[in-house]
């Protein structure tokens, strides 16, 4: 009796890390803000240190954006091949941020592009935006066209509403990268994410892009993460608390779908429960839902958060716009089930 309690508990300690256990093939489509100290192999040794694999295959020429990779025949070769799990899109890292007229004509329509081929050779992968961040003191070259460039804060703003709208429309999941480096900027100054040219990251900053691709590949808690490429141990503690925080805690918020699993905390998203109306708007939208909110949040064109109500438990609600300027706007609700919904609305 006490051999086959010993065996039963030896079996179900073996079964339980097989089960717990991920393996996934991941292609990376970008230039040099991937390709510099080897992200993608950053992200396999944190897997594999904790029991998980990642199979990659990358493609990251310096500067390339979506739609060089469109034309480039080692892309097109990698997409064709098939049988990937995932497909990580990282863009130029200014081009997203440029005015409206030239991302809606440079950017996004190769972005779409990019995503409907992804999907026609790979019908079971999920596309991952990889949300890059702004440069450590603005893009200087381009302040004197675009003001909104001039600081990082302006930069990094336009960034995440761009890398949001595009995973929005295109139906794909969020890395995002510059959210926790913003994050961990305000909390620890004393980690440096940058390198010396203020643009690409150090491998600090390169291990927190690696937390937060763990965090959206695995749906894993990068909290007590063992693996550590040779940073400090207090910085690399931080960083992992801060992606655990940003990312894995808020992962509908980035559009990021669960398999069925009770025990995930979040659903998967759907936008097919949400209605908001009217839109355009000009006093007030309303919110009817069939599925209790739980958090709404308006970001301004520029991605800044400028109206937020959390804790709440209703199916309907309405906002007032009359505080509010002419313009676009975007919406994004999560209901108490973890469901995302991001709309774009117009106030006139």
């Amino acid at each position: 009796m006490i051999k086959k309690s010993i065996f039963s508990l030896v079996f179900l300690l073996v079964w339980m890390n097989c089960v717990q256990a991920d393996g996934y093939k991941v292609l990376f489509i970008g230039n040099s803000y991937t390709d510099v100290n080897n992200l993608p192999q950053l992200i396999a040794s944190i897997a594999e240190a904790e029991g998980d694999t990642l199979v990659f295959s990358a493609n990251l020429p310096g500067g390339s954006t979506f739609n060089n990779h469109l034309n480039n025949a080692t892309t097109t070769s990698l997409i064709q091949q098939g049988g990937w799990d995932y497909v990580v899109l990282q863009g130029q890292s200014q081009e997203p941020s440029f005015p409206d007229g030239q991302f809606y004509s440079e950017t996004y329509p190769y972005a779409q592009q990019l995503c409907e081929r992804i999907r026609q050779y790979n019908p079971e992968a999920k596309v991952v935006f990889y949300m890059t961040w702004g440069r450590k003191n603005g893009d200087q070259g381009n302040c004197p066209y675009f003001p909104p460039l001039c600081t990082y804060e302006g930069m990094d703003s336009l960034l995440y509403l761009r890398y949001m709208t595009m995973a929005a429309d295109f139906e794909a999941e969020v890395s995002p990268v510059g959210a926790l480096w913003h994050y961990l900027r305000d909390h620890h100054p004393e980690i440096e994410l940058y390198a010396s040219d203020g643009s690409h990251p150090s491998l600090a900053g390169s291990y927190a892009a690696a937390c937060s691709f763990y965090s959206v590949l695995f749906r894993k808690n990068p909290r007590e993460l063992a693996y550590n490429p040779g940073i400090d141990e207090g910085q690399a503690e931080s960083i992992k608390i801060a992606a655990s925080k940003v990312v894995y805690d808020s992962l509908a918020k980035w559009f990021v779908e669960m398999p069925d699993n009770p025990g995930s905390g979040v659903a998967s998203v759907k936008e097919n429960h949400c209605v908001i109306y009217p839109n355009p708007a000009s006093e007030y939208v309303d919110i009817q839902s069939d599925i209790y909110i739980s958090e709404i949040m308006l970001f301004a064109e520029d991605g800044k958060l400028v109206w937020s109500r959390t804790k709440m438990n209703t199916l309907n609600e309405r906002i007032s716009l009359s505080a509010f300027s002419a313009g676009l706007y975007f919406i994004q609700i999560i209901d108490s089930e973890g469901n995302a919904v991001k709309r774009k609305i117009i106030k006139m």
